[in-house]
């Protein structure tokens, strides 16, 4: 990999998302050389990938260079790699570029998703954690408007037309409005001869209530919100299967559409080289220190990690402020331990929850007791989505997109740029 030897400790960090970044942000560059290891040579603002998929931001408002953001860190390298195994016994990592040795690892690499196993799901139905994918995503809902206005055939127009979204947390939630609101006022305007009122969104979910992490008062404005955009919304129900035209459901229920976008579930992004000990439900097991069990000197953060304790039996929600928190913890921990210190065991500091569902609709938890909804909660989500952003840029690039479209309703970023070509149709 063409790292150069030194007398620091040298502290190998996998993934560069919430995790890893605030992680290195906050290790002192003297007292170690750190080298990232990611599959992408960007950071990706995950939150607003839903926002790319209906084209209402660019992709590179929402990624920025790994390398632009510590390129005035000292003893910092980064290879963009993917690692296809960790040796915890000989202390060193492979990758498709070769093998590393490290003093100290740091596992950072995410989550992925989760199909269940379902019949048809994992080959035919859209995911959405990378930039890739949300073009992926984009295109092909043009593609599908493109097809639509071509056939005479209206079972084949109206599958073309609809989208089923699994899963009501918020990135289901918010494409879900997203969705409708191209649908409400930006298609029928690009595709005059497609009578919309035939277009179907719906949003599944397993629960009985949208956003289930959030307390009842925020899911009901939020399914209040969805109601009014003309989403329709399934509650307590599951996929059973998908075949490409048609979504089968637990309530008998067929759903004709060519577009079935899940954000049902993920589950940790683990390299191999872990045994089954140390992983639970596709997490890694770690201790509240972070350390991997079974593995000295090796970490595991974010959503690839599963931290248990009595209070948290499931351990933390998969997060991005668990991310955030848990790197700048394990920054200051290997800090103090170094100088010979003892660590502090993590304390995750609940900030709240928020999603949005549309123009001036939004739910917004800033604790137990604070609340929003509305336009209110809307203006609170568009901030703290907004100073989260990396660079000053992306902030600019995506304040002046959100003006825009505040005041025209439009999505100027309706491009396929590369066309999708879908898996073929199969009976699961």
């Amino acid at each position: 990999m063409n790292i150069p030897e030194t007398n620091l400790p040298r502290v190998v960090v996998l993934g560069a998302g919430f995790a890893g970044l605030n992680f290195v942000k906050n290790l002192p560059a003297h007292a170690a050389q750190i080298v990232m290891i990611d599959r992408h040579n960007y950071h990706t603002f995950q939150p607003l990938l839903y926002q790319v998929a209906t084209a209402g931001l660019e992709p590179d408002s929402i990624a920025y260079p790994i390398r632009n953001i510590f390129k005035k860190r000292k003893n910092f390298f980064f290879r963009m790699a993917a690692v296809n195994q960790v040796d915890s016994q000989n202390k060193c990592i492979h990758s498709n570029i070769g093998t590393l040795s490290y003093d100290v690892l740091v596992v950072a690499t995410g989550s992925q998703t989760n199909f269940f196993g379902i019949p048809g799901v994992k080959e035919l139905a859209l995911p959405m954690k990378t930039v890739p994918e949300a073009l992926n995503m984009r295109s092909l809902m043009l593609q599908n408007f493109e097809a639509a206005s071509l056939t005479k055939d209206l079972e084949e127009r109206e599958r073309l037309m609809n989208f089923v979204i699994v899963g009501a947390g918020p990135t289901g939630t918010e494409l879900a409005g997203a969705l409708a609101e191209l649908r409400n006022h930006v298609l029928p305007n690009d595709y005059p001869d497609l009578d919309f009122r035939r277009m179907s969104i719906h949003l599944i979910e397993m629960h009985d209530a949208v956003l289930p992490p959030m307390q009842p008062s925020s899911s009901k404005h939020a399914l209040k919100y969805l109601e009014s955009l003309g989403v329709q919304v399934w509650l307590k129900t599951a996929v059973t299967s998908y075949d490409g035209d048609t979504v089968f459901t637990s309530q008998n229920k067929q759903l004709p559409a060519s577009t079935l976008i899940w954000a049902a579930g993920v589950q940790g992004n683990i390299p191999k080289g872990f045994t089954e000990e140390q992983i639970w439900k596709g997490r890694l097991v770690v201790d509240e220190t972070n350390q991997v069990k079974g593995a000295k000197e090796v970490y595991g953060l974010g959503d690839v990690a599963v931290m248990r304790t009595e209070d948290l039996p499931n351990g933390h929600p998969m997060l991005a402020q668990v991310a955030i928190q848990q790197g700048k913890q394990l920054a200051k921990n290997l800090k103090a331990h170094w100088k010979g210190r003892e660590m502090k065991l993590f304390k995750y500091k609940d900030l709240g929850a928020m999603a949005t569902v549309g123009r001036n609709k939004a739910v917004a938890e800033l604790s137990h007791k604070i609340k929003l909804s509305g336009f209110v909660g809307w203006f609170v989500w568009m901030w703290v989505h907004l100073v989260s952003l990396v660079g000053f840029r992306n902030r600019l690039v995506v304040l002046l997109n959100w003006v825009v479209n505040y005041f025209s309703y439009d999505r100027k970023i309706r491009l396929i740029i590369r066309p999708v070509d879908r898996p073929a149709k199969h009976k699961p």
